[in-house]
């Protein structure tokens, strides 16, 4: 059985890692200063993270070189493969990333509106480096579909085909967030984990809700989900990554140790 990851999230927003209470990366007015990215990578580097997302939310895209410091800085210092998303539209998006030191460019909103920019990632960089980030709501007792504007918006599209679809189209893994448990802390959304983990041939990425180490277990165990990710029960230090570790490995669930990632 493949080990299973646990991966730190950093929201950055004018290269500080900031973080708000619900779902959508709130307005600026609305985050709460965490620290420098940078420094929260190296200790959770240092952990045993075995990857690192890194998320910009800066309003504007036009100050892109304020996120390439922070990833070129983050690279020298970390040996965790690093993934960067928020607002990367195009190829040169992506290779400005790569070059900078990122090892997978995550898109969300760009996916949606332009799928062909999936294949073409794939093509260019390989599938490895392409990670489709999906923003998933309940509308009804059977029915998630995926939302875009930051969780704003209902696309209409189903959650388990749109998952299908980026996977047919390269993407070598999915990080699913739910919607409804973000910031709630009340564990991930099980059973849409479960569905698209057993719907594709990639791994699933389970993201909001973390409020324990159990839940953790959880979404890996029943979820089947491939990997863990999440922030503010790192950033506020109620865990680390090695307590999250150590758990898991206790529920016999595999993970990689820090003389394996080393």
């Amino acid at each position: 059985m493949l080990a299973r990851r646990v991966i730190p999230c950093l929201d950055v927003h004018d290269g500080k890692v900031t973080r708000g209470v619900q779902f959508g990366r709130a307005e600026a007015g609305e985050l709460r200063n965490v620290g420098d990215p940078v420094e929260l990578a190296l200790r959770y580097n240092d952990q045993g993270a075995d990857e690192m997302v890194f998320f910009d939310i800066t309003a504007s895209a036009h100050d892109r070189s304020s996120m390439v410091d922070v990833i070129e800085r983050a690279a020298d210092c970390c040996f965790m493969p690093l993934t960067v998303g928020g607002g990367i539209r195009t190829l040169d998006d992506m290779s400005i990333m790569l070059k900078a030191g990122a090892d997978k460019i995550s898109i969300n909103s760009a996916a949606i509106s332009h799928p062909e920019l999936i294949q073409e990632g794939a093509k260019k960089f390989g599938s490895q480096c392409i990670v489709v980030s999906i923003d998933a709501k309940r509308v009804n007792d059977d029915r998630w579909e995926v939302f875009s504007h930051g969780g704003r918006k209902s696309t209409g599209m189903d959650t388990v085909e749109w998952a299908r679809k980026v996977v047919g189209h390269g993407a070598g893994e999915i990080v699913l967030n739910s919607i409804d448990a973000d910031g709630t802390k009340a564990g991930y959304d099980l059973v849409i984990t479960k569905r698209i983990s057993e719907s594709i041939s990639v791994p699933v990425v389970a993201s909001g809700g973390a409020g324990n180490l159990e839940h953790m277990a959880q979404v890996l165990e029943t979820g089947k989900a491939d990997a863990v990710l999440a922030a503010s029960i790192f950033h506020f230090g109620e865990y680390t990554v090695s307590d999250v570790k150590d758990y898991l490995s206790s529920k016999g669930i595999p993970i990689r140790t820090m003389a394996a990632l080393a």
